[in-house]
């Protein structure tokens, strides 16, 4: 019932008492008790569909394509917050069932000799930490055991915790702030790792915060890729620029970049191929997409993130030394660190690499995924 057929009604009661030769008193009061009914039931449905309305909103609606995200409610900003896995929880298989336990272990009520430091350099070079980071620790302890400053097992253990905060702070460290706009991350990673899900992820927390995000799906050789970026982009409430089929990808995240920059966009996720039929064809059509994007939109990409995957170990750092072959990698995102035991790479990863961490994935829901921060990542894994 609308206002225009509520007036009607009243139109005709008035023109109806207005002239008491057409009608008779009684048609009168049934008139005026009908036109009581109609604006009774007009206002009672017009409530309850504005009730209907009110439970059928989200705490944060997701934005007509193309418009600005509004600004966050902030007590979903809370809830996703506190949704989100811990690096405690994230990390509760490396404590339990990694080194960690193990050099705890070593480590209780024990003094360091040559025959305890002989144990701990087995935990360690069977820890997925990387050679290298190995090598470092362990002299180290030498060092330490040979100026009698490493007498007993707490300071041993204090020390491996102050190595490994020292690497991780003098990767993190060479993190640049960004403030272009449109701010154009190329994500690359092998196949697998989780990258796909890693930049739905990230497009969900970008648009959370206020900012309007754009996909580029830049992954056209593998034919589902483009679809389940699609997927992201839906789930995430967020853009998406998938070009034509089979289009070239270096064409593609070109016109996608263009866009972000004609449309106002504050962040574009270039979504780019993970396997190809060599590395070299893989480094090639990478350098390819980073020169064209550049093109596109001067000084982009200005970030290329390279996710990878913890459960794959020392393995993560070969892959990771294929993609800074062919870009210049300025950030890490860490995926499945809830899922392995091996998160201890990440030390590793950080002093070989000398690479930031950006994101850690420390679960399954879309807002598993949090800012790197070395002090928490430091007391989950020490459980200081």
């Amino acid at each position: 019932m609308n206002n225009d057929v509520i007036t009607m009604y009243c139109t005709n009661f008035i023109l109806a008492t207005s002239n008491d030769a057409a009608l008779d008193w009684p048609t009168l009061v049934a008139v005026a008790i009908g036109v009581i009914l109609l604006i009774t039931a007009a206002r009672w449905a017009i409530r309850k569909a504005r009730e209907e309305q009110g439970q059928g909103q989200t705490a944060a609606p997701v934005p007509k394509r193309g418009e600005k995200s509004a600004q966050p409610d902030k007590k979903q900003e809370k809830k996703f917050v506190e949704s989100a896995q811990t690096f405690e929880e994230g990390l509760k298989k490396t404590r339990s069932d990694g080194f960690i336990s193990r050099l705890s272990g070593l480590f209780k009520g024990k003094q360091l000799d040559a025959a305890l430091l002989e144990e701990v350099e087995t935990v360690l070079y069977t820890a997925d930490i990387g050679v290298r980071t190995t090598e470092k620790l362990l002299q180290g302890l030498r060092d330490g055991l040979n100026r009698k400053e490493l007498t007993d097992g707490t300071k041993v253990w204090d020390y491996m915790e102050r190595e490994a905060r020292a690497m991780l702070v003098a990767a993190q460290s060479t993190e640049k702030e960004v403030v272009s706009r449109p701010r154009i991350v190329m994500v690359v990673g092998v196949n697998g790792t989780g990258k796909t899900t890693s930049i739905g992820k990230l497009a969900d927390r970008y648009r959370r915060s206020g900012e309007k995000v754009l996909l580029g799906a830049g992954d056209t050789f593998r034919a589902a890729a483009v679809d389940q970026l699609e997927a992201w982009a839906k789930r995430a409430g967020v853009d998406i620029y998938k070009g034509a089929e089979k289009q070239d990808p270096a064409s593609v995240l070109f016109d996608a970049a263009k866009k972000a920059a004609d449309e106002g966009y504050d962040v574009l996720l270039a979504d780019t191929a993970g396997r190809l039929q060599t590395s070299t064809n893989l480094v090639e059509e990478l350098r390819k997409i980073h020169r064209v994007i550049g093109q596109a939109v001067p000084s982009a990409p200005h970030e290329v993130w390279l996710v990878l995957d913890a459960t794959m170990g020392q393995n993560a750092i070969q892959q990771a030394r294929i993609f800074l072959d062919a870009v210049n990698v300025t950030g890490l995102i860490l995926t499945k660190l809830d899922g392995t035991a091996k998160g201890g790479v990440v030390i590793g990863i950080c002093d070989e690499m000398k690479i930031p961490i950006r994101f850690v994935g420390t679960g399954e829901k879309i807002e598993d995924i949090r800012p790197f921060d070395t002090e928490a990542f430091i007391r989950a894994l020490f459980g200081t």
